[in-house]
């Protein structure tokens, strides 16, 4: 139905008149093309819109379409393997219709309609259920099944019908529950407003590491299932890499990348390369288990602003599921500067560097919404939604507001550092810089699962890179020479770990990917080697005869010739280790008994 009448047009920001009874987030269709706008500021009977659609040629007089409903997401089989924009329109199907030059005011189903799904039921007629409740699975992928929930909007009540195992479309009705207030139908899917978080049962700590196989993050900067974390870092310095390394790695059920107004190339790259990308877990194709939201920065920047709720909706979705998902943001900063134009069109005041006053609170708003959590209804089910953001501080300034503001909400700081960039270490994290609020809780996990020295060895080995980060100084100022053997041998152990375990390559097919049981492995074969080495020079032995060791090359190149199913190498070389410092330690007491 008719609302109102356009007055105003500026860029993404429409004003309309005659907009009585409208509310606040409230889908309107704008113009005679039915561009989709979101209701975003109500001043009296005129309504300020962000249009999520290139606003070219809309003029004052044209009519304003209200729907009644906020801006919502379709949740069912089928969002598995999709490629959508920032209001969860599917770019493959929008393309299939106009070719490859998207027209505005086209509208395709977000999930196919036609499709007929596998459905077997998991209750019968008579049985009660509640909200959040699986009533039957779907096969959606190879990897995923797709369980069919009562949603937490209808109340429970008993099963008064449920269709047999078969085949239906997402349309067909496969349940009818009978409620206090009547009958209410289900469907396989249903809607969701992205502006308002899902309700689960309780949350629950942190303790379960998100293992990327990323040596610096799993060792020294641990993330957990259900936390929040951020990459900040300049142009250049491996954000996009880090990232798809996350997705493409880590023991994440369900991966959600969303490009937030990044460049054309980067996310086309995203797009063509993630659909040849196998799962390295079971060998199936990644997209089995990916969705992806593309909103590159020409595309309408409204759009840009509400696709990390799109996004973090529907991984909410699929933790209540009882999956874990993970969720990348690339880039935050990109979604800040759209908030901040649509804020300069609405005429508000600025605060710091022209952003909203309130974007500390809607980064607050998409960060809280992760979370380790015991969903709804039966059966039992826990399921996670980890968010890592990307930060793209201009000039790698982050005193800037959009980092400044994201610390205050995350519990991880992987800062990326130009200088190891550009001298080609990656990935960039500066291990001084970063930190992880996550390294206690999950320290337990660890000793359980992997090696109960983890937490000693991981301390003793962090210290080795904090000293030689002090002495560096040092050696800046006075020069190598101006230092005793053995904190020269700081130095050269810290260039070992810089060399042999910080640095690891995304394109090498061993280093890739560094599973915990050898991350463990390599922390105790630098350990062992300081310990060792810090002993001879106690008992004489040179430092330049500890340089000259051929198997320090031995240790730096194990990352790579050491495969993950043969980490037993390690301890043969670990052993290695310790004869040549006997040996060497033998060699100098005999010479000092001669004498």
């Amino acid at each position: 139905m008719v609302r109102g009448r356009i007055i105003w047009v500026a860029g993404p920001a429409v004003r309309a008149e005659g907009m009585l009874g409208a509310k606040m987030y409230e889908t309107v269709y704008v113009g005679e093309e039915r561009l989709i706008g979101e209701i975003i500021k109500l001043t009296g009977d005129i309504a300020f819109i962000q249009v999520y659609e290139n606003t070219s040629g809309l003029r004052p007089g044209e009519p304003v379409y209200g729907t009644g409903q906020p801006l919502t997401v379709t949740l069912g089989p089928g969002l598995i393997g999709s490629i959508y924009d920032g209001v969860q329109r599917p770019l493959t199907s929008i393309a299939s219709v106009v070719g490859s030059f998207i027209k505005r005011g086209v509208h395709v189903p977000s999930i196919p309609l036609d499709k007929k799904w596998k459905f077997t039921p998991t209750v019968k007629k008579g049985d009660r259920v509640e909200p959040g409740d699986i009533v039957g699975v779907v096969e959606e992928t190879p990897l995923i099944q797709h369980k069919i929930m009562v949603p937490p909007n209808i109340r429970g009540g008993e099963i008064v019908e449920i269709v047999d195992e078969g085949e239906y479309t997402i349309e067909e009705e496969i349940a009818i529950i009978r409620t206090n207030s009547g009958e209410e139908v289900l469907k396989m899917y249903h809607k969701w407003p992205v502006r308002q978080p899902r309700p689960f049962r309780e949350r629950l700590d942190p303790v379960i590491p998100l293992i990327t196989g990323q040596r610096v993050l799993d060792t020294l900067f641990p993330m957990a299932k259900g936390g929040t974390g951020c990459i900040p870092g300049a142009f250049g310095t491996g954000k996009t890499v880090t990232l798809h390394q996350l997705a493409k790695w880590s023991d994440a059920r369900v991966i959600l990348h969303i490009g937030c107004g990044e460049r054309g190339n980067e996310e086309s790259e995203v797009l063509t390369k993630f659909p040849e990308m196998t799962d390295p877990y079971t060998g199936r194709p990644l997209m089995e288990r990916t969705i992806l939201i593309a909103n590159t920065s020409n595309m309408p920047v409204a759009a840009r602003e509400a696709s990390i709720y799109t996004g973090v909706t529907m991984a909410e979705y699929y933790r209540d599921m009882g999956y874990d998902v993970l969720l990348v943001a690339d880039s935050t900063s990109r979604w800040a500067e759209a908030l901040r134009e649509i804020s300069g069109r609405l005429e508000e005041l600025p605060a710091e560097e022209g952003y909203p006053s309130y974007l500390s609170s809607r980064l607050a708003e998409f960060y809280e919404r992760a979370g380790r959590v015991k969903t709804l209804g039966s059966p039992e089910r826990t399921g996670s939604v980890t968010i890592v953001g990307a930060v793209s501080p201009p000039g790698g300034d982050f005193t800037e507001p959009v980092t400044t503001h994201t610390l205050r909400f995350v519990r991880v700081f992987w800062a990326l550092d130009p200088a190891l960039a550009y001298s080609r270490h990656y990935p960039a994290i500066n291990w001084i810089q970063s930190y992880s609020a996550y390294t206690e809780t999950v320290a337990r996990w660890w000793e359980e699962n992997v090696d109960r020295e983890w937490s000693k060895l991981r301390h003793e080995f962090y210290q080795i890179l904090r000293r030689e980060d002090e002495l560096l100084e040092l050696v800046r100022l006075l020069g190598p020479e101006a230092l005793p053997d053995y904190e020269k041998l700081i130095l050269d152990v810290g260039r070992m770990i810089r060399e042999g375990f910080l640095q690891q390559s995304a394109y090498d097919e061993v280093d890739s990917f560094c599973k915990p049981e050898k991350q463990v492995k390599m922390l105790r074969l630098y350990v062992k080697f300081y310990r060792l080495a810090s002993q001879a020079l106690e008992r004489g032995v040179p430092l330049k005869n500890i340089r000259a060791m051929k198997i320090i090359a031995d240790i730096i190149r194990a990352k790579s010739m050491i495969p993950n199913d043969q980490i037993e190498k390690f301890d043969e070389l670990e052993k290695r280790i310790e004869e040549e410092f006997r040996e060497m330690i033998l060699a100098v007491s005999t010479q000092i008994v001669s004498r």
